[in-house]
């Protein structure tokens, strides 16, 4: 063969496949790309289209189908379907319309993600943690957490339907899309939320449905935004739980409080739309009346009482009991219990009334000094022992007190009380009773009689007869008198002379003539001294019988002084 006839049939070779090229076209521009075609038969469930190549293909109705619904697909319809290869062992070209479907949504959903837009979708299947959302073709994952704002137990209905989606993420590489519904929810709420406050005006009435109920009020739906209405804002009365005056899904009219802008918070109340039971209360309620109300609450410090709806007033432990000063309010009134209770003060501005309920009953200290006057005998039972006296169990409920210093005549009273234990049954007699103070005070050596009372017998200088009662080292103690006042004589007391100045020479129960030095008061106690009288006699005599410096000597003058007073005595038998 020549170089010229190899030359010819180079070039009838590449016309060749030029013609073929153009017959069928080339696979490497047309394969994998996006044709339109023309349906031009429908066979069974199948639609054949011609889309220009040297074979038609087949493409399921299914795939024009909108998921959930039926395929609308008509001989003559002009559609864009996906070449997938030229031609298959039946001599067919591999079309898809969900793959051109997909494709062209991709190239719009890529655009939506990059500006932030809705989306239009259809939710029609279920999966493990979600949802598969239908967007124009191409498949989204739609999670558990992003269907709606709050849990939503039941999706049925909004299967099937279009609705809005937010794209979170794609990867078109990967063919994963994840969407949100809720996402659009808040922004549609958030603009209609901002819209409405925005038209809020406080002291506007609205209806509203109450939507939750929680421990401090409860939000009412006013018809896209939430308002809270609290448990203070219901009723005037007290409302211990919003649920004892609210269901949820309840149709209520509210009245606008406070409006925020900034938080857009809205603040409801219901009491506000009724008359506040609050004005001319002081009129209504006066000082020092008396008027029954319910128990509501009991708290530490006292009980508040419902004297009208609306209208409370607390009674403070202070003025539940006469009697009662340490005991818990719950242990005196219950809840809903109906009590008497006397107005003690009225505070219109800061809507509080102090109330008492001791007031209504009789004062037992009045009615104890009314039937106790100073100097009546009782008897009770020792409740209390303490640093300071007894406290006795008297009738009505009241306690009186025997101090220390009325506990014995003779003993102090820090060794007397020793005498006595709790619950022991005593005598007392009324000293004093304060009703003011609340205060009775009883003494129980007011039942003996005072040794020291008869003042006028035993008084400082007086030389009385004692009895020895005991003999320390220290001196004597003795008694004085028929009423046993106690004395005591120190050693250096007990005579003139030092050598007879020892007390072992006294036994108990001798007599012995001393002069009364001190009275002490205070501890019930007399000084005594045999040399003050020993030396008070010698002047005495002195002075009647004359001086040593008369010649006489003092034996001389003592004896005369005693056969005088033996001269004396004998006159008077």
């Amino acid at each position: 063969m020549t170089q010229t006839s190899g030359a010819l049939d180079m070039g009838a070779k590449e016309n060749f496949e030029d013609l073929l090229n153009e017959s069928f076209g080339s696979s490497n521009s047309v394969e994998g790309s996006v044709l339109q075609g023309i349906v031009i038969a429908i066979e069974n469930d199948m639609a054949v289209i011609d889309v220009g190549l040297k074979a038609e293909g087949r493409v399921p109705l299914k795939e024009f189908a909108t998921a959930g619904q039926k395929a609308e697909l008509q001989v003559g319809d002009v559609v864009e379907v996906f070449l997938d290869r030229m031609e298959n062992s039946a001599g067919e070209a591999v079309l898809s319309r969900e793959k051109a479907r997909r494709e062209e949504a991709w190239t719009l959903l890529e655009r939506a993600f990059e500006s932030q837009q809705r989306v239009d979708g259809v939710i029609f299947g279920r999966v493990k943690g979600g949802f598969t959302v239908d967007l124009s073709g191409a498949v989204a994952f739609l999670p558990g957490s992003q269907v709606d704002v709050r849990p939503v137990r039941d999706i049925t209905p909004l299967l099937g339907i279009p609705q809005p989606f937010q794209i979170l993420k794609m990867d078109r590489r990967r063919g994963n899309i994840v969407v949100s519904r809720r996402a659009v929810l808040e922004e549609t709420r958030a603009e209609a939320r901002s819209e409405l406050v925005a038209n809020l005006k406080e002291g506007q009435i609205l209806d509203g449905v109450v939507k939750n109920i929680t421990d401090y009020g409860a939000f009412v739906d006013l018809g896209g935004v939430d308002g809270l209405l609290h448990v203070t804002d219901i009723a005037w009365r007290r409302v211990n739980h919003p649920s004892e005056a609210l269901t949820i899904g309840q149709t209520v009219k509210v009245q606008v409080v406070r409006v925020n802008p900034e938080t857009q918070r809205i603040s409801l109340g219901m009491k506000q739309l009724l008359a506040d039971p609050w004005e001319g209360v002081a009129a209504k309620y006066p000082m020092g009346v008396k008027f029954t109300g319910r128990v509501t609450n009991i708290t530490d410090y006292g009980a508040f009482v419902e004297l009208e709806p609306g209208v409370e007033g607390l009674v403070h432990v202070s003025e539940m009991s006469w009697t009662k000063k340490n005991v818990h309010p719950g242990k005196i009134v219950s809840t809903s219990q109906e009590v008497e209770v006397m107005v003690l003060e009225v505070d219109s501005n800061k809507r509080r009334i102090s109330l008492g309920l001791k007031q209504c009953l009789e004062n037992p200290w009045s009615a104890f000094a009314a039937t106790h006057p100073a100097g009546t005998l009782v008897e009770g039972e020792v409740k209390n022992i303490t640093e300071f006296g007894l406290f006795i169990g008297l009738e009505s409920g009241v306690d009186g007190m025997v101090h220390l210093s009325d506990i014995d005549w003779n003993q102090p009273g820090e060794e007397a009380i020793k005498d006595f234990n709790k619950g022991d049954m005593v005598k007392a007699q009324v000293l004093d009773v304060d009703v003011e103070k609340e205060r009775i005070s009883l003494g129980i050596k007011q039942l003996g009689t005072d040794p020291l009372a008869n003042t006028g017998e035993v008084k400082k200088g007086l030389v009385v007869t004692c009895t020895v009662t005991a003999v320390t080292e220290a001196g004597l103690e003795v008694s004085v008198g028929e009423e046993g006042a106690k004395g005591f004589i120190r050693k250096s007391d007990l005579a003139r002379d030092r050598a007879d100045q020892r007390a072992e020479r006294f036994n108990v129960g001798d007599k012995l003539d001393a002069k009364i030095t001190q009275i002490d008061r205070a501890t019930r106690k007399l000084s005594l001294s045999v040399k003050a009288r020993e030396i008070a006699e010698e002047k005495e005599a002195v002075a009647t019988y004359g001086s040593s410096d008369s010649g006489a000597s003092l034996g001389d003058i003592l004896g005369a002084a005693m056969s005088r007073a033996r001269a004396d005595a004998e006159n008077k038998k």
